[in-house]
C-alpha cells in the first residue's frame, strides 16, 4: 500500500504543467550558453585563464568542461528555483484546492501522507537534476564532438583544477550524486513552508528568499571567516570534489549538516500539517 501510495503522488506531481517548466527552461538555457561561448570573447576569457596557467585551449575547452560549465552556473540559480517551485506547491496547492481533505478521509494518517509527499518531492529532485547533468554533459560533447580533457574554475570555492578524460568523467559522474544530496535541502525547506498555512506561491517565494539571502551573505568578503555557518557553502559541497586532493572531512561535515537540516525541517513541517485545521 505504500508503494501504491508513492506511485500515486508521483503520478499526480509529474501530471501538473509546472513540474515539467524546469526541464524545458534548462534545455533552452544551455542552447543559450552554447551559442554564447561561440563568440569570441567567452573563448578567449578560457584561453586566457588556461594560457595564463600553462594550459592550451584545444587541450581543455571539451565536452567535459562545457558540460561541467553549464552545471555549474545554472544548478542553483535556476535549479533551486524550480525546484522550490515544485515543493512549494505539494501540499499548499492541494490545501488550496480543498482536495487534501477527501485525501484523508481515507484511513491514511497524517504523517504518512505528509511523508509520502516529501519522498516524492526528493524523487522529483534527483531526477530533475540528474536530467540536467545528463543534458549538460550531452549537449557539451555534441557541441565539441567528444568528451576531451576537463577544466574545472572556481573562483569561489578556490578551485584550479585539470584531470584527464578518464579522471575527470569519474569526476563529474561522483559530483553529480553529490548535487543531488545537496540540493535536496531546496525541496524540504519548501516542503516545510508549503505545510505552513499559506498559499503556493508564498512558500516558493519564501524558499527563495533563504536561500539567495543565504548565498549574498556567504559572498561577502567580510564573512569568510563564518562562511561554514551558511547554508550555501555546504550545498556548494559537490563542487569541492574537483579539488587536487578532496576535502573529504569538509564533505563529511557538510552532509551531516544538511542530513540535520532536512531531518529538522521535515518534524517541523509535519508536525505543522499533523496539527491544521484543514476544515476551515
Amino acid at each position: 500500500m505504500f508503494l501504491t501510495h508513492l506511485k500515486n503522488e508521483l503520478w499526480k506531481l509529474f501530471a501538473r504543467k509546472r513540474t515539467h517548466i524546469g526541464f524545458g527552461a534548462f534545455l533552452a538555457v544551455e542552447i543559450l550558453i552554447l551559442l554564447l561561448m561561440q563568440l569570441p570573447k567567452p573563448t578567449k576569457a578560457v584561453s586566457d585563464l588556461l594560457g595564463k596557467n600553462g594550459y592550451l585551449l584545444a587541450d581543455y575547452y571539451s565536452g567535459l568542461t562545457l558540460g561541467l560549465l553549464m552545471l555549474m552556473f545554472t544548478i542553483f540559480l535556476i535549479g533551486g528555483l524550480y525546484l522550490a517551485l515544485v515543493s512549494g506547491d505539494v501540499v499548499a496547492k492541494e490545501v488550496e484546492e480543498g482536495t487534501l481533505r477527501m485525501a484523508l478521509a481515507r484511513p491514511v494518517s497524517r504523517f504518512r501522507l505528509v511523508f509520502v509527499k516529501w519522498l516524492a518531492c526528493a524523487i522529483y529532485s534527483g531526477i530533475f537534476i540528474a536530467f540536467i547533468a545528463a543534458t549538460s554533459l550531452l549537449a557539451g560533447v555534441l557541441y565539441r564532438r567528444g568528451l576531451g580533457n576537463l577544466f574545472v574554475f572556481s573562483p569561489l570555492e578556490q578551485i584550479f583544477s585539470v584531470f584527464e578524460t578518464r579522471e575527470g568523467l569519474l569526476r563529474f559522474g561522483r559530483a553529480i550524486f553529490f548535487v543531488i544530496v545537496s540540493l535536496q535541502a531546496v525541496s524540504t525547506l519548501g516542503f516545510a513552508f508549503s505545510c505552513f498555512n499559506m498559499k503556493p506561491a508564498a512558500a516558493t517565494i519564501l524558499t527563495l528568499t533563504v536561500f539567495f539571502v543565504d548565498f549574498v551573505l556567504r559572498a561577502i568578503p567580510y564573512f569568510q571567516g563564518i562562511e561554514r555557518c551558511f547554508l550555501t557553502w555546504h550545498t556548494a559541497c559537490w563542487i569541492r570534489t574537483f579539488h587536487d586532493l578532496v576535502p573529504w572531512w569538509d564533505i563529511a561535515e557538510s552532509l551531516a549538516y544538511l542530513g540535520a537540516f532536512n531531518l529538522s525541517l521535515f518534524l517541523l513541517g509535519a508536525a505543522v500539517f499533523c496539527t491544521r485545521d484543514l476544515k476551515s
